[in-house]
């Protein structure tokens, strides 16, 4: 369990610090200047701040005895100023460079992981959370070992109160076993006051989401339930986090402020946290790569954090920089089945391909691998002779459409920002393609584009829904 419990872990804290800091992890960066985005619990009665509260309900099948463990995780605003010794005193600066390092006023965090319960499935609990504030002072030595001033950090204290309930909901699984509803609250009860923003954020807790871990117990999955427990899987109310199957068993759910899918994991091939988890990992280590010396510096005095990744990108290795440029997985591992990966050239053009006005090719959406060597390959359009994008048609509004045909769009499905700009534009038909689910689009190039040659040589096509088409009278 510790391992599993580890590598959800892993997850939760890209969850914990998303958004933390980013890119290019300097204090005066504007993206930087607003912070704490996600599972902000605000103290009740704030003048500003954040809802105080979060509640997941997930499902559960008990067994003899059956508990479970909450795990309550956040971070904890801390105010670090900058203080210079003048004489006996110490006057509060913002900024002061020691012995080559620069130091700024800014606000930490300290993580924090309460463990609750183990509560039994037979009954309800609730358990207060108490966070204690304090001041610490760091001495900032110069080369000459004389102190110059200081580092002091402060907290402010937080409480918060943490209800479990269960209830029965009705279906019973095959095996026998009522299927029971888990719901988990937390509540900020830290006392505010008619505090502003800032003082607000200082009570808070940032970032919060729960690991729940069953024991003598398994989860269902509410987002990917069996038929049987459908109806209970809708049934769940969430409020402000999202529960998902996590550590690769049933027996551990990760309650994050961010929507995710179960079994959720981090890259192997990462090398450590960025605070982005929505960028590439190769494109924002390359972009810390190229920082300079200066930028660098800046980084570094404005979180220890920010410096552990300007430090770690620092001492990549072309090895593992090499590895941040991607794999290629076999989605048939474990099935026995084998068949090649599709080439580019097999890949079937599809409505929505990534940048509707610049056009492109990508795989259609996987569906399930049929191990039968002598089943046409759903990818490959070259190996079924019964599909031909270049001669195939569709009928739009009584009218044939195929390649060669001219057209109206009437782009109606908000599919793409640029549909404005060819609304009611005229385009001439390359291909008439179908997706794996057998539904129908159709490639265009506009009719009057200066490139239109060059967009039908490379391929880069607009893609349009049939109903999206108004076709041209009179020949071609």
């Amino acid at each position: 369990m510790n391992g599993r419990l580890d590598r959800v872990r892993a997850v939760a804290d890209a969850v914990l610090y998303e958004g933390y800091l980013l890119y290019p992890y300097r204090a005066t960066s504007a993206k930087n200047q607003v912070r704490w985005q996600f599972g902000v619990l605000g103290p009740p009665g704030a003048a500003a701040g954040e809802e105080p509260d979060l509640a997941s309900q997930c499902l559960v099948l008990p067994g003899t005895g059956a508990e479970v463990r909450l795990y309550l995780r956040f971070l904890h605003l801390q105010v670090r100023s900058v203080e210079r010794r003048d004489g006996d005193s110490h006057t509060p600066v913002p900024e002061l460079t020691v012995a080559g390092r620069t130091w700024l006023r800014w606000d930490e965090a300290v993580e924090h992981e309460v463990v609750l319960g183990p509560y039994p499935l037979a009954a309800a609990g609730a358990d207060p959370v108490e966070v204690p504030g304090g001041t610490d002072v760091e001495p900032l030595i110069d080369a000459g070992g004389n102190p110059v001033g200081r580092l002091v950090r402060r907290r402010e204290p937080v409480t918060a109160e943490v209800r479990v309930a269960v209830d029965a909901v009705g279906p019973v699984a095959p095996d026998g076993r009522p299927l029971l509803r888990l719901t988990v609250a937390v509540r900020n009860t830290t006392e505010a006051g008619p505090v502003d923003r800032d003082g607000a954020t200082a009570r808070s807790l940032l970032g919060a989401h729960l690991i729940l871990v069953a024991d003598g117990a398994e989860f269902v999955s509410v987002i990917d339930p069996p038929q049987w427990a459908a109806d209970a899987a809708r049934a769940c109310e969430q409020r402000r986090c999202w529960p998902v199957l996590a550590g690769g068993g049933t027996d551990v759910v990760l309650a994050s402020p961010i929507i995710l899918y179960d079994q959720p994991e981090v890259a192997p091939e990462s090398t450590g946290a960025l605070f982005d988890s929505t960028e590439i990992d190769e494109i924002l280590t390359l972009r810390v790569m190229t920082l300079t010396d200066e930028e660098k510096a800046a980084a570094r005095a404005t979180d220890p954090h920010a410096a552990a990744i300007i430090d770690r990108c620092d001492r990549l290795t072309p090895a593992e920089l090499q590895r941040l440029h991607g794999i290629l997985r076999d989605p048939r591992a474990g099935t026995g089945a084998f068949a090649p990966f599709p080439t580019a050239e097999s890949f079937t053009p599809v409505a929505g391909s990534p940048v509707r006005g610049v056009g492109g090719r990508r795989p259609p959406t996987p569906v399930p691998i049929d191990p039968d060597p002598n089943t046409v390959p759903w990818w490959d359009p070259a190996a079924d002779a019964s599909v031909d994008p270049a001669s195939d048609a569709v009928l739009v509004h009584g009218v044939e459409v195929r390649r060669g045909s001219l057209v109206r769009l009437r782009p109606t499905r908000r599919a793409d920002a640029q549909d404005m700009f060819v609304a009611g534009q005229i385009a001439r038909v390359q291909a008439v393609v179908s997706d794996v689910d057998g539904a129908s689009h159709v490639a265009v190039v506009l009719a009057d584009d200066p490139a239109a040659d060059l967009h039908e040589w490379y391929g880069r096509y607009l893609y349009f829904a049939p109903d999206e088409l108004e076709p041209m009278r009179g020949p071609s």
